[in-house]
């Protein structure tokens, strides 16, 4: 129970690694504010968690991260709620395709609003909390970020923005002892794919294909991404900052197929 009496903030929590990472936290203990913006889906998500040793219970709070008005009221109800906040895990992101010739300033726009303006936004708020309770922050990137992939050009930056707003922040708030890390995953098994305009066959070919392009031969599980964030979130991972962790069975290290 790593994180008993720890207050653990999740993005992007209604599916996928998000989900995963709530379920992971409250079965250590911690008591998770999850959100998102399918309520009914975050009370899926809610009804896997854990209770708290605590009094408290877990928070739902639904809420669009684009919204700037949504973000303020994503800190204020945890802290009114909890009293604290001990991890910002910044996971919510999209992903579509396209390449310079097929892409558009909306979906640019669209793109660098969710998977990084937020996480700017969130993090600003965050922050004086996280330095009361020398907490620290784990932002779920991706292998886009440090590798160049076709077709993606929008998502790829935006992930290459995550990796250096990590870098920089944990130099800025290294003195402060907040550390903030990231986790770089591969392809992994959640519905981001489909979010983004894949149909059933493209994306079982698209998982078909991971078997050649992840060095272990296979494609990842939101378990396996899911227990690097709680390592770079735990007290294991106390002299760690400033990483960005591959969690993409060695796709970062292979040439691009």
């Amino acid at each position: 129970m790593a994180f008993e009496g720890k207050v653990v903030l999740i993005t992007g929590a209604s599916s996928g690694i998000g989900e995963g990472t709530a379920q992971l936290f409250a079965q250590e203990g911690a008591m998770v504010a999850i959100t998102g913006r399918n309520e009914a889906r975050l009370r899926e998500t809610l009804n896997k968690c854990k209770a708290p040793a605590s009094g408290l219970s877990h928070l739902v709070i639904v809420a669009d991260v684009t919204n700037e008005d949504d973000v303020k009221t994503i800190i204020n109800n945890t802290i009114a709620h909890f009293g604290q906040l001990n991890v910002l895990v910044n996971n919510a992101g999209i992903l579509e395709g396209g390449s310079i010739e097929e892409t558009s300033l909306e979906q640019y726009d669209k793109i660098m609003n969710t998977n990084v303006r937020s996480v700017y936004h969130l993090t600003m708020l965050a922050v004086p909390h996280l330095i009361k309770t020398k907490g620290n922050i784990v932002n779920v990137s991706s292998v886009t970020g440090t590798r160049s992939f076709p077709n993606c050009l929008a998502y790829c930056i935006s992930k290459s923005a995550v990796d250096q707003f990590t870098k920089c922040t944990a130099l800025e708030l290294a003195p402060k002892q907040v550390r903030v890390n990231a986790v770089n995953p591969g392809v992994i098994v959640t519905d981001i794919h489909k979010r983004g305009g894949m149909d059933d066959a493209a994306y079982a070919a698209f998982l078909e294909k991971g078997k050649n392009t992840h060095a272990l031969g296979r494609v990842g599980t939101v378990d396996e991404v899911a227990n690097g964030i709680l390592f770079l979130a735990s007290e294991r991972a106390s002299f760690i900052t400033g990483a960005n962790l591959p969690v993409c069975g060695g796709r970062h290290v292979m040439c691009p197929r």
